[in-house]
């Protein structure tokens, strides 16, 4: 019993090993292009639109018709239409004026390329979106790996000084006193973790995997964020304006509204009806052959009113342009000022190396419970280091957000 007891335990820690995945973000961005729903199901709009474009190439079928007499009352006889009796046959085909035809593809294909655009605009969100929890999971796990670190020393000295509470040799006041700090220290680990189930949740939503995502970055990586580069308000703009799509797709609204004007314009000439027919007793002579031309008479529907739509809603994507111009311009502006002011606040916190802080620590730790300074004093430091920790931990999530955001405003690699 024992010896299954311990397969099962084996097996189950063997199925929660593999229920992990320790990914580089290039990494997570290929199992995420891979594997995304929402863009699998985005990409067939783009295959609806190229049929749609298909379709208007074509044109409409031919029309038959035929007229087969029903009774013949000279010879009383039904469905006469034998070498006596009488039938009509015409087959006719509408013509299209105006290069309605052509206008109606053009306007298809602008719609195709607006498509696409929507398409690579719900990519560069999701990546956006994917590259944010990624990296807000790593920078909380390193915050909860501090604060797991003090809480391992804070309980061996809760251990301790209940032993020593218990023989009278210290007051309760200070046992209680590091049980409150261990109750804050583990009030702010539980938010951390919190917050890191709702990233790892959209992490698994956008990879559709339901493996948790350990995120691996490297010192490297967050230098190439935190690196000293001088950005021109106006070159992002202009890169902006030429990569992002959803910038784009304005202007081939634009494009494609003034297409439709055109469309519409053309569509107020008539088409041209031609045909062929036969009729076996014709009007004028036995086994009659026609040539047939129909054509309307534009007097009353001159197709007005979509024309007039057309330029209503031509000059609303005009306005729709230059608000999204002005919302680009602002929204570069400002976060670039973010990522500038997150780098200087890591800049000007970062007064002692990692390694002298902690040996700080040490020294501290090794000291209070050598009884050589007070447990006001202890708690106060580890309440200070824990805030620091924490703090310096948040600078560099928001220094390499901020970043991330100015690369997905822009669309492009700034960071490298």
């Amino acid at each position: 019993m024992k010896k299954q007891i311990g397969i099962f335990l084996l097996l189950f820690g063997f199925q929660f090993l593999q229920a992990q995945n320790s990914l580089t973000v290039q990494q997570c961005e290929a199992l995420f292009l891979k594997n995304n729903l929402v863009l699998l199901a985005e990409h067939y709009n783009i295959d609806a639109a190229k049929a749609l474009t298909i379709q208007a190439r074509i044109w409409d079928n031919p029309t038959f018709s035929a007229d087969l007499n029903l009774y013949n009352p000279e010879r009383q006889k039904y469905f006469d239409v034998g070498k006596q009796g009488a039938k009509d046959f015409g087959i006719s085909q509408i013509i299209y004026l105006g290069g309605k035809k052509a206008k109606e593809v053009d306007l298809a294909k602008k719609n195709e390329q607006i498509a696409e655009l929507e398409f690579s605009n719900l990519l560069r969100t999701l990546k956006f979106q994917l590259r944010k929890s990624f990296f807000t999971v790593y920078y909380n796990s390193k915050n909860i790996e501090t604060t797991d670190s003090q809480l391992g020393h804070i309980e061996n000295l809760i251990k301790s000084y209940s032993r020593q509470v218990e023989k009278g040799n210290l007051p309760l006041k200070d046992l209680v006193r590091l049980q409150s700090l261990y109750l804050d220290f583990k009030n702010g680990r539980l938010e951390a973790i919190n917050a890191n189930y709702e990233e790892q949740a959209n992490l698994k939503l956008l990879l559709n995997d339901t493996s948790k995502v350990i995120p691996i970055v490297s010192d490297a990586e967050f230098d190439s964020y935190n690196k000293e580069q001088l950005f021109d308000v106006q070159s992002l703009q202009e890169k902006a304006s030429l990569l992002r799509p959803d910038y784009l797709i304005k202007q081939k609204e634009i494009e494609a509204n003034e297409l439709n004007i055109k469309f519409q314009r053309s569509l107020a000439i008539p088409d041209a009806t031609v045909g062929l027919s036969y009729s076996q007793r014709g009007s004028a002579f036995n086994n009659q052959k026609n040539v047939n031309l129909s054509i309307p008479l534009p007097l009353w529907n001159k197709n007005k009113g979509n024309i007039a739509v057309a330029k209503v809603t031509l000059e609303q994507s005009k306005v729709d342009q230059q608000s999204a111009t002005l919302g680009l311009q602002t929204e570069i502006s400002s976060i670039l000022n973010k990522w500038t002011e997150s780098r200087k606040s890591y800049s000007q916190i970062q007064l002692t190396s990692p390694e002298a802080f902690n040996q700080v620590y040490q020294s501290m730790l090794t000291n209070f419970q050598k009884s050589n300074i007070s447990i006001l004093d202890f708690t106060d430091f580890m309440e200070s280091y824990n805030q620091s920790s924490i703090l310096l931990n948040e600078l560099k999530k928001k220094v390499v957000l901020s970043a991330e955001e100015l690369n997905a405003t822009t669309n492009t690699e700034l960071f490298k």
